[in-house]
């Protein structure tokens, strides 16, 4: 059972500061209580009234008749420690505080707020909050907040950290008559955070969407783990406020929170699946788009109008957010032509000219039904003094609910204007037909399909292999690192002259640089590697080059070298006479010509750990603005969505010709430079610029390195656990055969699948208890890209080939970890599943789970003998038909 359980399905709560007084916080709780028809006990607590809103008080919470399953703090912070501490002793295990000034100190040290979440962490007591307008949760008609109004029921969740956008999207809702499932403020998401309410909305039945508005996130790998699980099971989309540093430093000022570039927490959005909106008026697009709509099933757009120029103003918002307008096949255009004006436009868009009636939009959508062409049609109609709104928007539902092939498109409307359409938009809307009042806005709800359609996609592929650094390379780089930081704890800076060698360990070329004091000797390096030769300004203290010409390229001689090394010394002395300068750069000429200059950057970030930034570079180079951001671990898979991302969003501009850039040689050049930063922790900063690119040749011209030491587990940092391949472990079965043990790996799904056809029939039904047939690759993709932190599957490989699996899916909580184990058939008696029990076991108990426990059919005696050689308490219910294996792991007292 999940933890906030009793959180989300409530029986009885308290109202700590319940008043009499009308717009307190305590009287607006009582009354939406009492208003919503909360079914369970409803306790108004203060010392001040006999009764609030006409029900029984209690003077304190020592007083009260129950433990309630929810106390909601009305009060003032100056009083929440000792309420806190009241609650905690009698038990209770939620509490919403709506108070917004918890971060008030209560000492020199600690805030209030500090305070009430140590005694709750003390007492397994949850907070909701602080700044919380609290909870609504329709289908339980229970309305605990402090809002102006309540929620209709529905299948949307909505979580937010802010207030007023809470009760803004209420209001907006209500007039449209879209419901919710839960309705839920986080305000400042001190304790119960979008993480623990993602876990629990991904499996309610009542919970087909969630809508997140996000200020910013405490715990990103927690956030990262639910959110690629929810997102499997429920659309969602988010809507991150801060896109600017001016925003992101409100949003801090508004709930606290971490810096962190935006295009940091986009990306992490798209790593999960989930759908970003930019703002208030695609949010409320969103929900539109999201109550209404049917998975999307392609991205080829038909649009159908009576007005030219509202049409051209769709197809500009199609294509400048990356859509596709469909073709249309011919002999569907031939058979508009016949039932359309002579003056229809003949193309997509499908212009039915401005006095078109209900029965020419009904003609053309029924022949556009056919297409095999088509997977989406927005239905545009503008005002007409010849044709009515609601007259047209009624044949529309009729049609859509009673022709069958309707429901193979996703179909939107736009109904633009105001008073003489407002009706036709409601009875749609109503109708559950997606509407808009623009063309961009229906534009942009249909884009949100396909970018949502496009994220899951990129979820679910299967990754192709990229080759790792090799064991013997990466010990002589981490030995590199522990040499350069011996006796330092401070952070050590190098420069390109001093890296090559530790490049060199992860296959990056860096051009052969060295350092000069003066012009001679800058002349006698070059000599000594070769003309062309290019002459650099080395200085801590000038951060672009380019403002004394501080780069001389294609130095042929020694003349060259040395005019070209003086000038740059004499303009630096004259332009920046108490600039720390350190020398010269003498450095072998890189061929340029086709080449890219890209910029590649490695930074940590104060919530998501280490992240990579991409971008074409220059010296105006803003990262927050010319970057696409990638968060390690990457794989050839996730590196290449990163490139085309920054191509598609003109981050990455090829300005010498279209093919100048290799996407498969760049996408390895990432993930080599992800092993980099996962294998050594002690990487600060990195600062390629610029990484010359001439389609498959990478070459490191300007490289800055900041190394600091590193104490503590390496992983922690990381906001998505990579691969565990300290697990990775060599045996010999009873044949003595040797066998490969490890963590599985999201390109294993090849082997997989064959894996499983070596399995009988009858094997396959004792572990899913149903007749299987072939997996498709959606189930395969579930079984081999698992999340690192939450769900461990141990493969053992003899060669090539898969022959068994044991899994263990550990909950949110890692109180359970419900574990699963398959050998093929033809290879039992080797020993290997006592082996691979023995693993996950290990497993589990490394990860401190508090139990196992599994589920197996009576008559597969083998699988109950393996359990009980390990402890297992076994069970049979022959009624059931089930066998139940459980093995306590840890007791909480050893934590």
């Amino acid at each position: 059972m999940n933890l906030l359980s009793q959180l989300l399905n409530p029986k009885s709560v308290a109202v700590i500061g319940a008043s009499s007084q009308p717009l307190r916080a305590g009287n607006v709780v009582m009354k939406n209580l009492l208003l919503g028809g909360f079914n369970g006990t409803i306790m108004p607590v203060t010392p001040k009234h006999p009764s609030v809103c006409g029900v029984l008080a209690y003077p304190n919470i020592e007083s009260l008749p129950l433990k309630p399953d929810i106390a909601i703090l009305c009060t003032h912070a100056s009083r929440n420690i000792e309420l806190i501490r009241q609650l905690a002793n009698q038990g209770v295990q939620y509490a919403i505080i709506v108070s917004a000034d918890m971060y008030e100190m209560a000492d020199s040290v600690h805030t209030i707020l500090d305070i009430c979440l140590d005694i709750a962490k003390q007492s397994q007591m949850r907070i909701l909050g602080p700044n919380s307008l609290g909870i609504i949760l329709p289908w339980l008609n229970f309305n605990a907040s402090f809002s102006p109004a309540t929620a209709l029921r529905g299948n949307i969740a909505f979580l937010s950290q802010s207030a007023a956008v809470c009760t803004t999207i209420l209001d907006w809702a209500n007039e449209k008559k879209i419901g919710f499932s839960a309705f839920i403020s986080l305000g400042n998401a001190s304790d119960i955070g979008f993480a623990d309410l993602l876990d629990y909305l991904s499996t309610d039945r009542h919970t087909d969407a969630i809508l997140l508005y996000v200020d910013n996130i405490h715990d990103a790998r927690r956030f990262m783990s639910a959110a690629r699980a929810a997102s499997r099971n429920r659309r969602i989309l988010v809507v991150k406020s801060g896109r600017t540093q001016q925003g992101n430093n409100a949003a801090i000022q508004h709930t606290g929170g971490a810096q962190s570039l935006d295009i940091i927490y986009d990306s992490a959005i798209r790593r999960t699946g989930m759908l970003r909106v930019n703002n208030m008026h695609e949010l409320f697009a969103a929900v539109e788009t999201l109550t209404h709509s049917i998975p999307l099933r392609g991205e080829r757009l038909a649009i159908v109008t009576n007005g030219g120029g509202p049409a051209v103003m769709a197809v500009d918002t199609l294509f400048e957010r990356g859509g596709k307008l469909a073709n249309i096949e011919p002999e569907l255009m031939d058979e508009l032509d016949k039932a359309l004006p002579a003056s229809w436009s003949r193309s997509n868009p499908i212009d039915i000219v401005g006095d078109a009636d209900s029965q020419r939009y009904i003609v053309t959508l029924k022949t556009l039904f056919d297409s095999k062409n088509i997977d989406a049609i927005l239905v545009m109609m503008s005002p007409s003094a010849v044709a009515s709104a609601d007259e047209t928007a009624q044949a529309l539902m009729d049609l859509i609910k009673q022709d069958p092939r309707a429901k193979r498109f996703n179909i939107l409307t736009n109904w633009s204007g105001e008073m003489t359409v407002n009706q036709a938009r409601l009875k749609l809307s109503q109708a559950g037909i997606p509407t808009y009042r623009t063309p961009e806005s229906a534009v942009g709800a249909f884009m949100h399909l396909v970018e949502y359609r496009r994220n899951q996609k990129q979820l679910m592929e299967t990754p192709s292999t990229s080759e790792a650094v090799d064991l013997v390379s990466m010990t002589a780089a981490k030995q590199w690192i522990a040499e350069s930081l011996a006796n330092s704890d401070d952070a050590v800076h190098f420069d390109t002259h001093e890296l090559t060698t530790f490049f060199h360990y992860f296959q990056f070329r860096l051009l052969p640089t060295y350092i000069a004091a003066d012009a001679a000797e800058s002349v006698v390096i070059a000599e000594k590697i070769g003309y062309p030769v290019a002459v650099k300004l080395h200085s801590p203290d000038i951060m672009h080059k380019s403002d004394v010409q501080g780069v001389m390229l294609n130095l042929r001689n020694h003349n060259e070298v040395a005019n070209a090394a003086q000038a740059i010394l004499d303009r630096t002395e004259l332009h920046y006479p108490a600039a720390n300068i350190q020398g010269l750069q003498v450095q072998a000429m890189a061929k340029i010509t086709g080449a890219e200059e890209l910029r590649v950057k490695v930074k940590l970030d104060d919530t998501f750990g280490p992240v990579i930034l991409l971008g074409q570079g220059g010296s105006e180079w803003d990262e927050s603005l010319d970057a696409v951001a990638a968060i390690p671990p990457l794989n050839m898979t996730l590196a290449r969505y990163v490139i085309n991302r920054a191509f598609q969003s003109g981050k990455l501009r090829p300005q010498k010709q279209a093919n100048s850039i290799d996407t498969q040689a760049l996408s390895e050049f990432l993930v080599r430079l992800s092993q980099m930063i996962i294998e050594c922790p002690q990487i600060e900063e990195l600062d390629i610029h610029p990484l010359l690119v001439h389609q498959q040749d990478m070459t490191l011209l300007d490289v800055d390195l900041t190394l600091r030491a590193f104490h503590g587990d390496a992983q922690n940092r990381l906001a998505i656990r990579p691969y565990p391949s300290e697990l990775i472990e060599r045996w010999q079965d009873k044949r003595g055969v040797d066998i490969l043990v490890r963590p599985i790996l999201p390109e294993d799904e090849p082997q997989h699948a064959a894996f499983i056809q070596r399995v009988t029939k009858e094997d396959l039904y004792k572990r899913f208890f149903s007749e299987v047939g072939e997996f498709n690759h959606e189930a395969l993709a579930n079984m081999t890209q698992i999340d690192y932190d939450r769900e461990m599957a141990f493969v053992a490989l003899q060669g090539s080939h898969i022959i068994g699996v044991s899994r263990a899916l550990i909950n949110p909580e890692n109180t359970d970890a419900e574990f699963a184990i398959l050998v093929r058939s033809d290879l039992k008696g080797i020993g290997l599943g006592k082996k691979l029990m023995g693993k996950i076991i290990d497993y589990c108990r490394e990860k401190q789970t508090l139990r196992m426990s599994g589920i197996t059919m009576p008559t597969n005696q083998g699988m109950l003998a393996l359990a009980r050689g390990f402890g297992f308490k076994v069970e049979i219910y022959f009624d059931d038909g089930v066998a139940e294996m459980n093995l306590p792991l840890i007791e909480r007292h050893e934590l």
